[in-house]
């Protein structure tokens, strides 16, 4: 069953802190999102009661958004890895939503974010194959509007993969 997100704005008001433990309990959570409370009291130097209070109350908070399966895209069948780089051609209201909506609803997309210098957007898109990719472009991507230009590149291998946060 999926678990509903809150909305940014009902964390508005509500004042967050987190301390060594707390991010000790991410961490472990990032490694094994499964393990069982008394596994991560054990894994934070914790009794399982503190150690289910912390995690309710950083589940509660929206530190903690939720949980999810770390899957092989290869095995899953899109082993094509591709960063979009994307510039608009105006930075109206309309232009920005219409594209930032238009983006949001497309599952070939894993990411999307907002990007400082000459490119606007950057985009993680996967794929099983070139020619899917290609149709991705020209059938989805391309049809949104008010794109100046698109900008793409290939992963070829990955040296890091990781959901883990440093510390801080």
């Amino acid at each position: 069953m999926p678990i509903k997100l809150p909305l940014l704005a009902e964390y508005a008001n509500m004042e967050i802190r987190m301390d060594e433990k707390d991010r000790h309990i991410i961490r472990a959570l990032q490694r094994d999102g499964r393990l069982s409370n008394q596994r991560l009291a054990e894994a934070v130097n914790l009794s399982p009661s503190p150690c289910l209070r912390r995690l309710r109350n950083l589940e509660k908070s929206g530190v903690i958004r939720g949980y999810a399966a770390s899957v092989d895209q290869e095995a899953y069948g899109l082993p094509i890895t591709v960063f979009v780089r994307i510039r608009l051609e105006r930075h109206d209201e309309e232009t920005v939503r219409n594209f930032e909506r238009q983006v949001a609803g497309m599952d070939e997309v894993l990411e999307c974010h907002v990007m400082t210098g000459q490119m606007d957007y950057q985009l993680r898109v996967l794929a099983a194959s070139l020619g899917d990719f290609e149709q991705f472009i020209r059938a989805r991507l391309q049809r949104i509007g008010g794109i100046g230009s698109i900008d793409s590149s290939f992963a070829y291998g990955t040296v890091k993969e990781t959901s883990v946060f440093p510390l801080t």
